[in-house]
């Protein structure tokens, strides 16, 4: 039985704060927090050193929303794997859609920091989706299954077995357009397929591969029943303990 792993993404959101404010309220109601579900959140950076102190000793785990492929040097504005493992965090969101649209982030530079998140001992959640051009053109498959390949590229087995895979299609992030749960099954169920060829049927069904793209409360249990979907990476719905909770818990 796969473990589900429910993130939320607070994005450019909340200052030091509204980070303690919004902590407060889910380290409060951690009894809410199934067994077999794993809840993380993924601040901004500046709000990392906080929310570690306020999660320890919780069910809440620590993630960032990014991560240089450097390890220290004159990278003005980029933050490394030791800056994020000093401040607390386990898990580390790399290639979402908005930083291959706005930061010009690819297959091959998402693939080279997720070897040196796990070389760092961070688990990398991987993000790939199609737009909604390319799922009108019929390619949805050969888009996100590129994507695949090339942000797995040269890991092991071994490594596999520490990484998450986020199925975000473009469309639906922050639109409030949302693929159906047939839709999503079939993505995963393809991304499944295409870990299993590559590294065989044991590593293909542990794998946690997650959706994301305007997850709600009201659309939440029907995805998370899907056989493929393990779990969820959620934006706006995670900036409130409330919807967040309620995502937390149809995960059961």
């Amino acid at each position: 039985m796969r473990q589900k792993v429910i993130a939320g993404n607070w994005k450019m959101y909340k200052d030091l704060a509204e980070t303690r404010e919004l902590l407060g309220a889910l380290v409060a109601r951690t009894a809410e927090i199934p067994e077999g579900v794993t809840a993380v959140v993924c601040p901004p950076f500046t709000s990392l050193s906080v929310a570690a102190e306020m999660v320890r000793g919780s069910r809440i785990r620590l993630g960032a929303q990014n991560m240089s492929e450097h390890d220290e040097g004159a990278f003005t504005g980029e933050i490394s794997w030791k800056m994020l493992k000093s401040a607390g965090c386990d898990f580390v969101i790399l290639g979402h859609s908005e930083r291959r649209q706005y930061y010009g982030e690819t297959d091959e530079s998402v693939n080279r920091k997720a070897k040196k998140a796990l070389r760092a001992a961070l688990q990398p959640i991987l993000c790939v989706g199609e737009t909604l051009k390319e799922r009108e053109s019929g390619v949805t498959d050969a888009i996100v299954g590129g994507q695949v390949r090339g942000v797995l590229e040269g890991l092991t087995a071994e490594e596999m077995n520490r990484l998450i895979i986020a199925y975000e299609p473009v469309w639906a992030i922050g639109t409030g357009r949302t693929a159906t749960p047939a839709q999503a099954e079939a993505v995963h169920a393809m991304i499944r397929g295409i870990v299993r060829n590559l590294y065989g049927d044991a590593v293909s069904q542990s794998l946690v591969i997650q959706y994301g793209g305007s997850v709600k409360p009201d659309n939440s249990a029907e995805l998370l029943s899907q056989n493929d979907i393990d779990g969820a990476l959620v934006g706006g719905a995670c900036l409130k303990a409330d919807s967040f909770y309620q995502i937390i818990r149809s995960a059961k």
